[in-house]
């Protein structure tokens, strides 16, 4: 048969332990391809990129050539790769050998044009940048070269236009993790300590991840308890329930960082912008916590707790309050007036109260003298006024104990009104910082996912 009598003709003096040239001088032109079947895994700890790749190569061997009309016009034949020279072209980024099928046939024609297609699974190292994860753009490098021959015995060039190599995704498997954006190609000369040059086709493959899982499963459960620690803050301050309530979402947001701490990817060499945005929300809800209790341990009511100072109630009750917008402000100018009026008639009821019962300036002091003038006023219609003095120590006593009780009230009703627009203030401060900071990472994102 033909493909016998031509395997026997072209292998019978055939020596695969030399370079198939007739002149030495004679440089093998190897031209390769590539083509991504699938992005395996992306290991960001190891710095390890795993791909299987279609690979092809294509070069002229002098000693395989054949006149087809000696053998039934046979222009093809496939041959076992042992039996034939194979140029040693590896990749420099291999770290370890991948479960590639063998493929144990190439293909030659009848002009010595031999063709070595096989799949590979490639595991390569590849510099990872995780710093914009999970929008990351990854570039890694796939250079073949020859290990021992140099450029003047061996040369590489690509099989087909840079063009068709660079969006050719026509086998390539686009439901993972990972889409392929483009492969480029570049080849250079590269030599060490001025020795003999080599050439390097590189092959740039581009990745992109899918950042859907990771926005719904990270992002959006950070951002709900954002929200929700803002929210918290129209709870009543003078109330403990918005203590209570941060340091039940601090807690919440803490078991959900030990939950995602394996979802994220880690390096020696850097933290993704992720990480550091947990960590930055971790200290905005300890802020709010911390600004909470202080808010709260200001309007508490305590009977030692002193007056307010002046400059405070102008500062804060008059000029902040402008300057805040606050609705209620009129009503805090009109109780500081309403309780400076009520002193006063407090005062003037004391004083005229002192001089018309009485009849002394002192009610004590007529309790001292033992109520002559009293007693002389109720002479005609009571005999043996002592019952009657003690009522009116009483009814003293329960009067100052009413007064002093009244002014503590005016005392912890204007530390509440410090407090109420001591916490707007702050507020709208720690709003403004989360909006601020929400905008910023919103488009460094965006601009990275649309890059």
């Amino acid at each position: 048969p033909a493909l016998r009598r031509l395997s026997h003709y072209l292998l019978a003096r055939y020596q695969k332990g030399t370079r198939p040239v007739r002149d030495w001088r004679t440089t093998t032109n190897v031209a390769i391809d590539l083509m991504v079947y699938a992005i395996l895994s992306v290991d960001e700890k190891n710095q390890v990129l795993t791909t299987y790749i279609w690979y092809r190569q294509h070069w002229t061997d002098e000693f395989l050539k054949w006149d087809p009309a000696h053998f039934n016009n046979l222009t093809q034949i496939s041959l076992p790769v042992e039996s034939i020279w194979v140029p040693d072209i590896l990749i420099n980024e291999f770290v370890d050998v991948g479960k590639s099928p063998h493929v144990p046939y190439v293909y030659i024609s009848h002009h010595g044009e031999v063709q070595n297609l096989k799949p590979i699974q490639v595991m390569t190292a590849c510099s990872l940048d995780i710093y914009n994860f999970p929008f990351d753009v990854q570039n890694c490098s796939l250079t073949f070269t020859s290990w021992l021959h140099h450029i003047r015995d061996i040369n590489l060039s690509l099989w087909r236009q840079p063009e068709l190599v660079k969006f050719d995704r026509s086998v390539f498997m686009n439901q993972g993790e990972w889409e392929l954006l483009y492969v480029l190609t570049h080849f250079q000369e590269f030599s060490v300590k001025s020795s003999d040059s080599y050439a390097e086709m590189k092959f740039y493959v581009v990745i992109r991840r899918r950042p859907l899982f990771y926005t719904v499963s990270l992002l959006l459960p950070s951002i709900f308890l954002m929200v929700m620690d803002i929210v918290g803050f129209y709870l009543p301050p003078h109330s403990g329930e918005r203590v209570s309530f941060k340091i039940t979402l601090l807690l919440g947001y803490s078991v959900f960082l030990i939950i995602v701490s394996d979802t994220l990817p880690a390096t020696a060499v850097g933290t993704p912008l992720i990480g550091i945005y947990f960590v930055v929300c971790m200290a905005l809800l300890v802020i709010s916590l911390t600004e909470t209790i202080l808010i709260v341990r200001l309007v508490h009511k305590q009977d030692l707790q002193p007056h307010v100072p002046e400059w405070v109630k102008h500062l804060l009750l008059e000029r902040l309050t402008i300057l805040l917008c606050v609705r209620d402000r009129k009503k805090f100018s009109q109780s500081r007036t309403q309780s400076l009026d009520i002193s006063r008639q407090v005062e003037n009821n004391d004083s005229t109260a002192k001089l018309t019962p009485y009849g002394c300036d002192d009610p004590r002091e007529c309790g001292a003298v033992g109520g002559t003038r009293p007693a002389l006023a109720f002479a005609g219609r009571v005999e043996g006024s002592a019952a009657l003095q003690e009522v009116l120590r009483e009814t003293t006593a329960i009067r100052q104990l009413l007064e002093k009780r009244e002014e503590f009230r005016d005392v912890a009703r204007e530390w509440l009104q410090v407090g109420y627009v001591l916490d707007v203030l702050l507020f709208r401060v720690y709003l403004a910082v989360v909006l601020a900071y929400s905008i910023t990472l919103g488009t460094l994102w965006s601009v990275w996912r649309d890059a």
